[in-house]
């Protein structure tokens, strides 16, 4: 509670759902949160149960739509499921791992409604990329398939997660997405899931996270193409302390934009779980996301408004006042949040404070 004693609710508008549509993955990244690997998964929700969970969230809300795997085009039906969703007025766009798309795959892809497609690439060549999807060539399909995306029209993005494996190399993975002419380059920070545990001595320490999230402040400033931290809460807490700091020296002017002249980190939040982001998994779990495997409701027993309105794992992650240690007494807790994930898998208790903050709160908590 605050100081006057009320509850300190988050409001949670729905604004965007990763969907697992399949587990299956022709690839086996050494980072993966789900473990995947290339054989049919039991249980996967079929495309009448998928087309029922678009009616459904498009009841609540008309987020945007992240069709997402393990490798979401080895379903047959996703052309159906993605043309679904957008005839309901949903946003739908697509993660792959980009080696299987073609010319004709970019085009039914477009045909079937989805925006904007993001492709992981965590090494600027072949060595480093390959050795993080243990797939030998999975680099050059990945390049093929942008070249193909490209030659289609099809909008896309480079999604990268760091390691101490490319941290040196996040420059020239940047510039990588800006010469392929990516419309967007965002960056993960390594939660330690699924197949990903086996990388604990991969991830970088709780002070190079700090360096590398103001390096991205600084780089976000003069970036020609849109830059963006996800699942990387503290960037929203160095986002506004650095702006902060600036206008502070530089009185009057105006606050730093994206492209399109947006303030993009100024109207969001650090770990949107549970309060305008969820995750669907493969056999219909709602999970605050696809790092945090809570059950927060079946939607083969319940429906997504009742989940999303209800699941007392959601409500916990909306009330600011439940939230633990130096993230409960943080004065960025609207604005940060803390990575849930890294606190359960190091606590077992999603609402500890994160472990990989170094940053010491200025005041004490409320209420």
């Amino acid at each position: 509670m605050d100081e006057t004693g009320k509850k300190r609710i988050l409001p949670h508008t729905l604004r965007m759902v990763a969907w697992e549509v399949t587990r299956s993955c022709n690839l086996a990244c050494v980072h993966c949160r789900a473990s995947a690997v290339c054989e049919p998964y039991e249980r996967e929700l079929d495309t009448e149960k998928c087309k029922r969970i678009l009616d459904e969230i498009a009841t609540v809300g008309k987020p945007v739509i992240i069709l997402t795997g393990g490798e979401p085009l080895l379903r047959k039906d996703i052309y159906e499921i993605a043309a679904y969703g957008d005839q309901k007025g949903l946003r739908m766009v697509l993660a792959t791992n980009g080696t299987l798309v073609t010319e004709t795959v970019a085009e039914n892809l477009i045909k079937a409604g989805i925006r904007r497609v993001s492709v992981s690439i965590d090494g600027p060549e072949a060595g480093s990329h390959d050795a993080f999807r243990r797939v030998p060539g999975a680099f050059a399909g990945a390049m093929t398939g942008i070249a193909a995306m490209k030659r289609a029209g099809l909008e896309f993005q480079i999604n990268t997660t760091i390691t101490k494996a490319n941290i040196a190399q996040i420059r020239e993975i940047h510039d990588l997405a800006h010469d392929l002419g990516a419309a967007a380059h965002h960056i993960f920070l390594l939660v330690p899931t699924g197949r990903a545990k086996e990388m604990v001595d991969q991830e970088i320490t709780p002070l190079a996270y700090e360096e590398t999230l103001n390096w991205f402040y600084e780089e976000e400033q003069g970036c020609a193409i849109q830059l963006k931290a996800t699942c990387a809460p503290h960037y929203f807490r160095i986002f506004h302390q650095r702006r902060k700091e600036r206008d502070s020296a530089q009185v009057g002017k105006p606050a730093p934009a994206g492209p399109g002249g947006q303030p993009l980190h100024a109207m969001t939040r650090g770990c949107m779980g549970g309060i305008s982001f969820c995750f669907i998994s493969h056999r219909g779990q709602v999970q605050p996301c696809g790092y945090l495997e809570l059950d927060c409701g079946q939607l083969t027993e319940k429906s997504f408004p009742e989940i999303w309105g209800t699941s007392s794992i959601f409500q916990d992650l909306r009330d600011l006042g439940r939230y633990k240690g130096k993230c409960g007494r943080c004065e960025f807790i609207k604005v940060c949040g803390g990575c849930r994930a890294r606190a359960y898998e190091t606590t077992g208790d999603y609402l500890a404070e994160e472990p990989f903050c170094i940053y010491e709160p200025g005041r004490t908590k409320q209420g």
